[in-house]
C-alpha cells in the first residue's frame, strides 16, 4: 500500500526530496558513485519513478550538483551592508565555515565533478564566476579598475581557494578563520598584480 505521506508531495517537492537525497549522499561518497539503483534505494522509491524525473543519470547528477551549488551560494551571499572589505572578509569565511561542515559535499563538488559530464561541470563553474564576480564588485567598489585582467585573476583566484580549503580546512583540519587570514593575503597580493599587466 502505498505511503500516504509519500502521496500527498506534489511532482516537485517529490523531485526535491529525491535530489535532497542525492545531496546527502554526498556527504560520504562521491558523485560517480551515486547510481540510479543507490538513491532508488536510499530514496525508498522504485527505480522508474527516478527516470521519470530524470531522463538520465547525468540528469540526476545535474540536478543533484545544481541543489549542492546553491546551498554554497546560498550560505555565502555577501551582506550588502557591509563595506567591501568587510564583505569579503565574512563571505570568505562563510564560505571556509560552509567548508568545515560539509567536507565531503564540497570535496566532491570540487574534485569529484572534474572528470564528470560538460554539463555537470558546467553548473560548478557557473557558481565559480558568480564568486568572481562578487569579488570584483567589491574591488571596484574598493577603487580597483574593472580590467580583462582583474576577471582572469578572479575567476583563477576562485579555483585556488577552492583547492586551498581542501587541502587546509579539510585535510589539515586548519581553523577557518586562519584559512580566511592567508586567503586575504594572497587576493591582495592577486590584485595589485593585475594593475601591472594592461588587459
Amino acid at each position: 500500500m502505498p505511503d500516504p505521506r509519500r502521496a500527498r508531495l506534489s511532482p516537485e517537492e517529490r523531485r526535491a526530496q529525491l535530489v535532497a537525497t542525492g545531496v546527502n549522499f554526498l556527504a560520504e561518497h562521491t558523485l560517480d558513485e551515486l547510481t540510479m539503483d543507490e538513491l532508488a534505494r536510499r530514496a525508498g522509491v522504485s527505480r522508474p519513478l527516478l527516470f521519470h524525473y530524470f531522463d538520465t543519470r547525468q540528469g540526476m547528477h545535474k540536478a543533484v550538483v545544481t541543489m549542492a551549488r546553491d546551498s554554497l551560494l546560498l550560505a555565502s551571499e555577501p551582506r550588502s551592508e557591509l563595506p567591501p572589505r568587510e564583505r569579503i572578509h565574512d563571505t570568505l569565511l562563510r564560505v571556509a565555515e560552509f567548508v568545515q561542515q560539509h567536507q565531503s559535499t564540497f570535496h566532491s563538488l570540487v574534485r569529484g565533478v572534474a572528470s564528470g559530464d560538460p554539463a555537470v561541470r558546467r553548473v560548478v563553474d557557473e557558481s565559480r564566476e558568480q564568486n568572481a564576480e562578487r569579488l570584483i564588485q567589491a574591488f571596484t567598489e574598493l577603487g580597483t579598475t574593472d580590467t580583462a585582467a582583474l576577471r582572469i585573476a578572479m575567476r583563477a583566484w576562485v579555483s585556488f581557494t577552492e583547492e586551498t580549503l581542501i587541502s587546509l580546512v579539510i585535510e589539515r583540519g586548519t581553523d577557518p578563520a586562519e584559512a580566511v587570514r592567508f586567503l586575504e593575503a594572497t587576493l591582495d597580493g592577486v590584485v595589485a598584480a593585475t594593475d601591472e599587466l594592461h588587459l
